[in-house]
């Protein structure tokens, strides 16, 4: 068994995580989804132009959590290099998940308080989007994307902590673009107005069907990484 997940099909378990996820992607993102869309001039607000921008926000973020997963895989080789630390990182990344299923259950919002590991980049890098509105141009959507990207997200780093235990640059990076594609349909929706998938995902039933299956992936995780 390979205790990081990797032998099973772990980019297919990524996108679900990301789209089951979803819920949480509407509360933490949706209101800048819609912020950008409505910030865009009355004149050029056709659907065409509309759908093609919220299509280069996205494309932009995932981007930057592609980017993240090699950077997070690359320090958990090195890491790794230390005797036991392979273990270590795969245990960090199980409950890393598992404080992810808690929270998209709404069980417990504890992982909020690791959104805080990353205010202080983001402070440098919200003026850089800021500079970049309004877009009116689909170049300028994928930039400020790709900023967005960095917004600090519990969701984001319990992916990490999983793409850091890989610690393998392309594995890391793959499962950070599953699991990007996955939150695409419920930011998607949120930027053009789909009201019956944004109810589908914050329905209470999808989040404890998202948390137990998350759940479930990090025990099973957990106990490869213990030898079980």
């Amino acid at each position: 068994m390979d205790p990081t997940g990797l032998a099973l099909p772990p980019l297919t378990a990524a996108f679900v995580f990301g789209l089951l996820g979803g819920a949480h992607c509407i509360g933490m993102c949706g209101g800048i989804m819609s912020a950008l869309t409505f910030a865009v001039p009355p004149s050029l607000r056709h659907p065409a132009r509309l759908g093609a921008l919220v299509m280069g926000y996205n494309a932009g973020r995932i981007l930057s959590y592609t980017l993240a997963g090699s950077l997070a895989a690359s320090l958990g080789s090195l890491v790794t290099l230390a005797p036991g630390m392979r273990t270590a990182l795969q245990l960090i990344a199980a409950v890393m998940l598992a404080l992810m299923a808690l929270y998209i259950a709404d069980l417990w919002k504890g992982l909020r308080r690791v959104e805080g590991l990353g205010r202080a980049l983001w402070r440098y890098l919200e003026p850089v989007g800021r500079g970049l509105l309004p877009v009116v141009r689909v170049p300028q959507a994928v930039a400020l994307g790709a900023v967005w990207g960095w917004l600090p997200c519990g969701l984001v780093y319990s992916m990490l902590a999983w793409s850091m235990a890989s610690a393998d640059p392309g594995r890391g990076a793959a499962l950070m673009a599953a699991f990007g594609l996955g939150t695409l349909p419920a930011l998607v929706a949120t930027g053009l107005a789909a009201r019956q998938l944004q109810g589908l995902v914050r329905h209470r039933a999808t989040r404890l069907m998202a948390a137990a299956m998350i759940l479930s992936f990090a025990t099973w995780q957990a106990a490869g990484a213990l030898g079980f």
